[in-house]
């Protein structure tokens, strides 16, 4: 099982990280950070990269659920989504939350990685 989701999409850039992030909202996610990756990397050493961002994307219910099951889960919170712009296009990105609980060895986290996994689902087909 891959450890990310992915999908090209036919926005720009710029549509693609106001669409991913409406959708995040729309299912009860917020974006809790912003890391713009072309823009800290060019200020840090001074690289140039493509457009690149992650966004933190949290929902408190399976946050809260996920945490009272394992409470170092923590280490793995918020969920990325990341919105690159590759040479043929846009491509969007998530963790895959069943291979990033399924590391836990814990039967409780199995239903909430599935809960997750199924919005993220309805997310990247709405894309």
């Amino acid at each position: 099982m891959k450890y990310y989701i992915s999908k090209k999409v036919d926005y720009s850039y710029d549509a693609a990280v106001k669409k991913v992030t409406e959708l995040l909202k729309d299912h009860g996610f917020g974006v809790l950070t912003q890391i713009d990756v072309k823009e800290t990397l060019k200020k840090k050493i001074d690289i140039d990269f493509k457009r690149y961002i992650i966004l933190g994307a949290c929902n408190p219910h399976f946050a809260h659920k996920a945490l009272l099951a394992e409470d170092k889960l923590g280490a793995l919170l918020p969920c990325n989504v990341i919105v690159v712009e590759q040479k043929d296009g846009i491509e969007v990105c998530a963790i895959n939350p069943k291979t990033m609980m399924g590391q836990m060895d814990n039967p409780k986290l199995e239903k909430i990685a599935e809960e997750v996994s199924k919005s993220f689902d309805h997310i990247f087909k709405q894309l």
